[in-house]
């Protein structure tokens, strides 16, 4: 029998503010251990602004095995830099629909419910893993059969160093 195809779609900015928001970090070097360990992911596919004082980052996001897609940046007047990357992610997991078997996505934004809900009724929904139990879309309610939350996984993944 073939092993199936496993691809992580992560909403990186939902993903590090909600492990943020519980006070810890996320080692994102374990995280994708932890993908593939646990759900045979094959390709994890990380959607980020792209900021150029990050670099460092960006390097060590691909050496532990992510793709990164780049969502260009808009700073505000205020120095606040804007970089939705929905989109991104809904359109690649679309163009990727027949290279895999099973999708995991990583975000609690209610916005990525119609992916899904597709992927879900159409028998390649994985796993939803939701980054802070306490704080995620209502609209990601009717999910949580196929969902974990990595707040309960803080043991195996948090960043003990500070350093990636």
């Amino acid at each position: 029998m073939k092993r199936e195809t496993v691809y992580a779609f992560i909403d990186c900015q939902n993903l590090h503010l909600g492990i943020q928001n519980q006070g810890w970090k996320l080692d994102f070097k374990r995280f994708r251990a932890y993908l593939k360990d646990k759900f045979n992911v094959e390709k994890a596919f990380i959607f980020i602004g792209y900021v150029k004082k990050y670099e460092n980052l960006y390097s060590g996001l691909r050496r532990y095995g992510y793709e990164i897609v780049f969502k260009p940046v808009v700073q505000k007047p205020n120095g606040e830099v804007k970089g939705n990357i929905d989109a991104e992610l809904v359109l690649k997991a679309m163009i990727e629909l027949n290279n895999y078997d099973k999708a995991v996505i990583v975000t609690g934004d209610g916005d990525f419910h119609c992916l899904i809900d597709y992927l879900k009724k159409n028998g390649k929904l994985r796993k939803l893993l939701i980054p802070n139990k306490r704080s995620f879309s209502s609209l990601l309610r009717e999910f949580l059969t196929d969902a974990a939350f990595l707040s309960d996984l803080k043991g195996k993944l948090e960043l003990k160093n500070g350093r990636h």
